[in-house]
């Protein structure tokens, strides 16, 4: 089976935007594919955060990713930092990579336009720990978002790099962006990606927020003028919220817009809240029922099966970087 990998940093609270355009897909590629899901937590460390805080979204992550169908019987999940091999191949690519490939990342020359001069060396390298993650388990396919398809672009071009200057070593990774609900935007701002870190909390449906928080956050949610509900991208808040209800019930969307024909956006809203309250509700339930010691043994034995794969790259690498094997 071709591999894939992919993994989500433990900043916040995960949102239904993490599930429709990345969760849902990995659960169903995991039994197409050998799949590897992480809690990057290591990325999570470029911009500062509380300790505590990040053990306990890393936790809750891990959680989340059993509660909504990723299957540990035949996924391994595990946390990026109890591998450590993905540090020691980070510096290893960070000497192959030039200055110039990662100033014109767009995530850092947002964060340099914010932050100038106090911009983090984290941010600026962050690029090559993703690839690093990813070249790491020879990883063919990678479930991305629009958002994350500059940084696969450079983790292709450094294996690429590395390959003709020190032999065949790894495999060039392709990326898989699926068609609909890749992007899910903010309830408050259509024109935004739906974000843990937005400074409008009502864009956000989280997925562990209760019944009433949800129905409150789509009452509130901003629609476009006129009256008709169909799928139309001149009309970006209904399109985004029918994408929702779309992705959720299964629904076809010609069925969606027939259901919605006639009816006004308070009925939408009201129909939106009540399909993802019925999806959370058992997701919730799940993650309850996940002990402490279970939730270990699982993170435990998918840190096991990811350094045995890890190993083996990292020792070719180095074999093949002059850093092994001298005398």
């Amino acid at each position: 089976m071709k591999r894939i990998f992919s993994g989500i940093k433990p900043t916040g609270p995960l949102h239904l935007g993490n599930y429709l355009g990345a969760l849902r897909n990995w659960v169903n590629l995991q039994r197409e594919y050998e799949s590897l899901f992480c809690i990057v937590n290591l990325h999570a460390i470029t911009i500062p955060v509380d300790p505590s805080y990040l053990a306990a979204q890393t936790a809750e992550i891990a959680r989340l990713y059993l509660a909504v169908g990723i299957d540990p019987e035949i996924s391994t999940i595990f946390v990026q930092s109890d591998v450590p091999e993905h540090s020691e191949l980070a510096w290893i690519l960070n000497c192959s990579t030039r200055v110039s490939e990662l100033e014109r990342m767009t995530q850092f020359k947002d964060q340099a336009r914010k932050q100038r001069e106090s911009v983090g060396a984290g941010i600026f390298e962050y690029p090559v720990l993703m690839a690093a993650d990813i070249l790491l388990y020879q990883t063919e396919l990678v479930p991305v978002g629009e958002d994350q398809k500059q940084h696969l672009e450079l983790s292709r071009d450094l294996a690429i790099r590395f390959n003709r200057d020190f032999g065949e070593t790894f495999r060039v990774p392709e990326p898989y962006i699926p068609k609909v609900g890749a992007r899910i935007m903010s309830l408050s701002d259509p024109l935004k990606k739906m974000s843990k870190s937005d400074d409008e909390p009502n864009g956000c449906i989280m997925l562990l927020d209760d019944p009433d928080t949800v129905s409150r956050k789509f009452k509130r949610a901003v629609t476009d003028s006129g009256t008709e509900i169909k799928f139309d991208e001149s009309r970006p808040a209904i399109t985004n919220l029918l994408t929702i209800y779309h992705l959720l019930t299964g629904k076809s969307q010609a069925d969606v817009e027939s259901h919605f024909a006639g009816k006004g956006y308070a009925q939408l809203k009201n129909d939106l809240a009540e399909a993802t309250i019925e999806f959370l509700r058992p997701v919730q339930e799940r993650a309850r029922a996940i002990s402490d010691d279970k939730l270990r043994e699982i993170l435990e034995r998918g840190r096991d099966k990811a350094r045995s794969i890890a190993q083996v790259t990292l020792k070719e690498v180095m074999k093949r970087r002059g850093l092994v094997g001298a005398g």
